[in-house]
């Protein structure tokens, strides 16, 4: 009985070391809420996919959205949206469709997470990247964003790539 509890407790510590809601601390809200606060306050969205027991999720909220500064940058210029990738709750989309949050994510082919998205005001897609990111590269993507050059460049030749 000793080692199933010791086992059960073991079990217990990774599956709570591998467990990713959204970054504590912030003001994230869900896909609904979160397209009509953009569309009346006219800052862009910043969609967080996650899903429970994703490692990298966990990583990047530990890693990345730890830092004081981003968590300030964020919070003041985008509406902040988490998606549970895995979710049956229904949504709105732009055009008024309902579909699951399961569902958006196939259609933005969010097959790993995390996967972040950023849209206009207004719904529209502006581009969206997977996988564990740095403060820098958030920092990047703002600048990118909210100075507008996502409607005359890539994200690549932005940052000095080519395309």
């Amino acid at each position: 009985m000793r080692s199933v509890r010791w086992l059960l407790a073991v079990c217990g510590l990774w599956v709570g070391a591998v467990l990713a809601d959204p970054p504590p601390g912030y003001d994230f809200v869900g896909f609904d809420a979160g397209l009509a606060a953009a569309k009346a306050s006219g800052k862009p969205v910043f969609l967080y996919f996650g899903r429970y027991g994703c490692a990298w999720c966990d990583h990047t909220n530990k890693k990345t959205f730890s830092d004081p500064e981003l968590k300030k940058l964020y919070s003041t210029h985008y509406v902040l949206v988490y998606v549970d990738a895995e979710s049956g709750r229904r949504v709105t989309l732009p055009s008024g469709e309902r579909i699951t949050e399961a569902e958006l994510g196939t259609r933005l082919n969010a097959f790993a997470t995390p996967l972040f998205v950023y849209f206009t005001p207004k719904g529209e897609k502006i581009m969206q990247i997977p996988g564990f990111k740095t403060v820098q590269d958030f920092r990047d993507y703002d600048r990118y964003v909210r100075g507008g050059h996502y409607r005359d460049k890539t994200l690549l030749e932005f940052l000095g790539g080519k395309s």
